[in-house]
């Protein structure tokens, strides 16, 4: 197998040390180079050819802005991971890096940088996998799927915590004259024939569409909705897996984008035709009936899946209130969650849709949809947007 290559970008040693270390000590993971400023990375990256670059937002002589632009004017595609403290103060800086071509980001934990960095190792890891790995096998390279990377992260966090209460000592590995062995492709994602779900009535009419998105998908819904027209009759709802903070700075830049009105939903919220409303972060979002119209509703319930907002709490609202009225979609993401309820709401007589393989960043969240029987339909990421308004033109 081939390792995904990394190249750091941080005006901090500190930093570009401990990243490194990482992205290092996860098998099929390389650091290749790093650079102290968007000037000096760009003058690496012919030279190390990296699959995805970590990079600051603050640093000096060339930021992470500039980098993004002078990147955009050259014709460089490789991945970009915006890692940045800037993040965690300026959403507004997160969500133009993100309008510049960025791929996704990831904040830094406040306090102690040596302490902390720690806390977001998994999410480094998972995303460095993702669109690290996406952009190395298009050039050719064998790559695991993401989830073999990811499952490292999460042994090695569940060990650390073991440790930390004393429940397990550190395991030291014992010497052998073994060579050891090439790794063997996960098989996490194989594939299996889809379930057969049995609707309880044929779908209806389309009053409604919830989407369930994770991993890649702030550019996925960027593309998407900017090809929803303007006339389009019915009410959006969306859970984008993002941190507390975000959402409203990312509706905000959908809204710049979309045909339609693009809001961060609010307990509460009418539900209007032509709107979107997109779940805040570390909140779920359900629908509730009401004697005017239906309603949004916010919930800081326990996670599920891992996540709050969860895919699985939104499906399962549309499911109960619309049954076979609604059109529900899940898009690229790491892990399963929305799966389970959009098959509720395939059961419920729902119209669904999946994104292919293909264009996901990562097939997670709907193959597992898709073998569950939830999907319909797959449909790649440039004809989700088509898709989408077919399917209630012909049903709305």
């Amino acid at each position: 197998m081939d390792d995904i290559s990394v190249l750091v970008c941080d005006d901090s040693a500190l930093m570009r040390n401990l990243i490194s270390r990482i992205v290092d000590s996860t098998e099929g993971l390389k650091t290749v180079g790093t650079a102290m400023n968007g000037k000096f990375c760009l003058q690496k990256i012919p030279l190390l050819k990296p699959d995805v670059i970590l990079l600051d937002i603050e640093m000096p002589e060339m930021n992470g802005i500039q980098f993004l632009e002078e990147r955009r004017m050259q014709g460089i595609d490789i991945p970009v991971v915006i890692l940045s403290s800037v993040a965690t103060k300026g959403a507004a800086v997160t969500m133009k890096c993100l309008e510049l071509g960025a791929a996704d980001f990831i904040t830094k934990p406040n306090g102690a940088i040596s302490s902390n960095i720690s806390h977001v190792s998994h999410k480094i890891i998972e995303l460095v996998a993702s669109y690290g790995g996406r952009y190395a096998r298009r050039k050719g390279k064998n790559i695991n799927p993401a989830d073999f990377y990811v499952h490292q992260a999460k042994m090695k966090e569940a060990e650390a915590a073991a440790e930390k209460e004393g429940i397990i000592d550190k395991v030291k590995p014992a010497a052998s004259n073994t060579a050891p062995q090439a790794p063997v492709l996960w098989q996490s994602n194989s594939k299996k024939e889809p379930e057969v779900v049995t609707p309880l009535r044929e779908g209806g009419k389309i009053d409604v569409v919830a989407i369930g998105i994770s991993t890649g998908g702030p550019n996925a819904l960027r593309e998407v909705f900017a090809k929803i027209p303007a006339k389009f009759p019915k009410p959006i709802l969306v859970v984008q897996h993002m941190p507390a903070g975000f959402t409203k700075e990312f509706a905000a830049s959908l809204n710049r984008i979309c045909h339609l009105a693009v809001k961060e939903a609010e307990d509460g919220d009418l539900i209007h035709p032509g709107q979107v409303y997109i779940a805040p972060g570390d909140f779920h979002i359900v629908v509730e009936k009401s004697s005017l119209c239906n309603v949004v509703r916010l919930s800081k319930a326990e996670l599920r899946n891992g996540h709050r907002p969860s895919a699985d709490v939104l499906f399962e609202s549309v499911a109960s209130l619309y049954q076979n009225r609604a059109l529900g979609v899940i898009m690229t993401g790491m892990g399963r969650d929305g799966a389970a309820k959009l098959t509720e709401m395939r059961r419920q007589g729902a119209w669904t849709l999946g994104q292919d393989e293909q264009s996901s960043v990562v097939y997670g969240m709907p193959r597992v949809a898709w073998e569950m029987g939830a999907v319909q339909k797959q449909v790649s990421l440039d004809a989700m947007a088509d898709a989408i308004t077919e399917l209630v033109s012909q049903h709305g």
